[in-house]
């Protein structure tokens, strides 16, 4: 069986060159096709491979997509996924959409492209997050209302959008579980005098700091005894490794929206 094509957006980033760096080690799966950067990038023309920290793959990073693989895996910023959405409708690419930070009008568009191709959206391409997702639904619909739910997140400092896209799922599932709307419950962080604690929210917090790759932990909190689930991400191979499965997955795929609980079998 021929190996998958791929266009990797977002190439210069810290994603990106994961991505890049870990299907060059698998060429019997995966073939680099494309790798799309930023405009004003400094990587621009320079040598995918050799901007991951790998061998020369002969593929350079550009800002237009020249060629059609079979699968786009994006971990850039909303304009750029934009962008990419249009193209690969129009050239039947499948996706698979790690950009967090997405407005309403993004998702409706992402609705409508998968009417005509496959894509698999993610706030977390990690096995781990995704188990953690379903725990933390579980736990929530066992606990129920008498436990107060909290989020905190951490990352690095240059991470633009606050809270986390997995942060933000993390609170979906516990929403969802529990029959909360989630517009309503969730409450970003806490100040002045009146911050006391309403029934029934979620509380979500953001912490930027260092290097850190992702931390996540919820709590479900009572008198008298506290729950944590937490996942701590120590490198970004990981998610990495997560999405490039997910492109083998949607590779195959008729057109649809799909999740990683889909490639998991969660």
């Amino acid at each position: 069986m021929p190996s998958i094509t791929l266009a990797i957006s977002g190439a210069a980033g810290r994603m990106g060159r994961r991505l890049i760096a870990l299907a060059a080690e698998q060429p019997d799966l995966f073939t680099l096709a494309a790798a799309l950067d930023a405009p004003h990038s400094p990587s621009q023309n320079l040598d995918a491979g050799t901007v991951a920290g790998v061998a020369p793959l002969g593929v350079p990073i550009s800002a237009q997509l020249q060629t059609t693989p079979q699968v786009a895996i994006d971990f850039s910023a909303p304009a750029a996924t934009r962008t990419l959405l249009a193209q690969c409708v129009a050239r039947k690419i499948a996706m698979v959409i790690g950009t967090t930070g997405l407005t309403a009008d993004d998702q409706k568009a992402i609705d409508d492209a998968a009417k005509s191709i496959a894509i698999l959206q993610a706030t977390n391409t990690g096995v781990g997050v995704n188990v953690l997702l379903g725990l933390v639904a579980q736990a929530a619909r066992q606990l129920g209302d008498a436990y107060d739910i909290e989020i905190i997140e951490a990352h690095h400092n240059l991470k633009k959008d606050a809270p986390s896209g997995t942060a933000l799922s993390l609170a979906e599932a516990a929403a969802t579980a529990t029959g909360r709307d989630i517009d309503s419950a969730l409450v970003h962080g806490r100040q002045g005098h009146d911050a006391l604690r309403k029934k029934g929210t979620i509380g979500m917090h953001a912490v930027r700091m260092g290097d850190v790759v992702g931390e996540h932990t919820v709590y479900f909190a009572t008198s008298g005894e506290r729950i944590e689930l937490r996942h701590v991400a120590t490198n970004r191979d990981t998610f990495a490794r997560g999405a490039l499965r997910a492109a083998a997955f949607v590779a195959r795929k008729t057109p649809g929206r799909y999740t990683m609980r889909d490639v998991l079998g969660l």
